[in-house]
């Protein structure tokens, strides 16, 4: 079965697709919003931020052509927007989860 064609792997792109739609429809609002409405915005984020980590790991163990091309694509995005190279992917997830964690430090120490 190809990677694709699995309702685990479809079902769970379709929850990042909705997530994404979630974040983009909110992001530019982030200023604007109350601490509640940050926070939740945050839980979207790091729940996005998860599903994306495991999609990613998940890719980088198949032998699926199709989702080694997937994976290959996130890495060369990766570049296009200015990370190195050699960047290791989990480190950049890595470090997204310790911006996201440090921001919902920052927006409950100001509640």
């Amino acid at each position: 079965m190809s990677f694709f064609n699995s309702e685990f792997v479809k079902k769970e792109m379709e929850e990042i697709t909705e997530l994404q739609e979630k974040i983009y429809d909110s992001v530019f609002k982030f200023p604007t919003m109350n601490n509640k409405e940050k926070l939740e915005h945050i839980e979207i984020l790091e729940r996005l931020l998860n599903k994306q980590q495991i999609l990613y790991t998940r890719l980088s163990l198949s032998d699926d052509p199709q989702a080694k091309v997937m994976r290959d694509n996130i890495v060369k995005e990766a570049k296009m927007i200015g990370f190195p190279d050699n960047v290791d992917i989990g480190y950049v997830f890595s470090n997204m989860c310790t911006m996201i964690e440090a921001m919902r430090k920052t927006i409950q120490e100001n509640t």
